[in-house]
């Protein structure tokens, strides 16, 4: 039997961040900026310094297009390229003054979408649902990091013996 959708927890979870990134991208549009590029925006300049690679990382995306992302942020003045000095095949990221005036502009259309999407809550049940997606996004960042791809407590059965579900 499947979950009912409108009490599963990893359906909301999945519902709330594509409708607030849907909200978003319409109030951003006119920036002319996709989001991918405004996560890049937004993350560069939380951690200035980044590597191409963690850029993909962040994002999900293969390294040869988050190198073309780059590029074209880079063509336009958003972003510069600076070779790690202990390493000259890494590139760092670090936002130009064009890049920063964006993020400045932009910043506060974020915050205004995640407090519209907060309407109705009291600044307590805020705090409580920070804290609680705080402390699932750790355990799920452990997993990530340590898990061989099975549910707790599951060991992977042999192939003569596993079962289609």
């Amino acid at each position: 039997m499947s979950p009912d959708d409108e009490h599963y927890i990893g359906y909301t979870i999945t519902d709330v961040s594509r409708l607030i990134r849907t909200v978003f991208d319409r109030r951003v549009r006119r920036y002319g900026l996709t989001r991918a590029q405004w996560m890049v925006i937004a993350r560069v300049h939380r951690r200035p310094g980044l590597s191409q690679s963690e850029v993909a990382d962040l994002l999900e995306i293969e390294k040869a297009p988050a190198g073309r992302l780059i590029d074209r942020m880079q063509a336009k003045g958003w972003l510069e390229r600076r070779a790690d000095p202990k390493d000259r095949r890494i590139n760092r990221l670090h936002l130009t003054s064009k890049g920063e005036r964006i993020h400045k502009a932009i910043w506060p259309v974020a915050e205004a979408t995640v407090d519209a999407a907060m309407d109705g809550l009291s600044r307590e049940e805020r705090k409580t649902l920070t804290a609680l997606m705080t402390r699932v996004k750790l355990r799920l960042q452990a997993l990530s990091e340590n898990d061989p791809g099975e549910p707790d407590g599951e060991r992977r059965k042999p192939k003569a013996e596993a079962r289609v579900m």
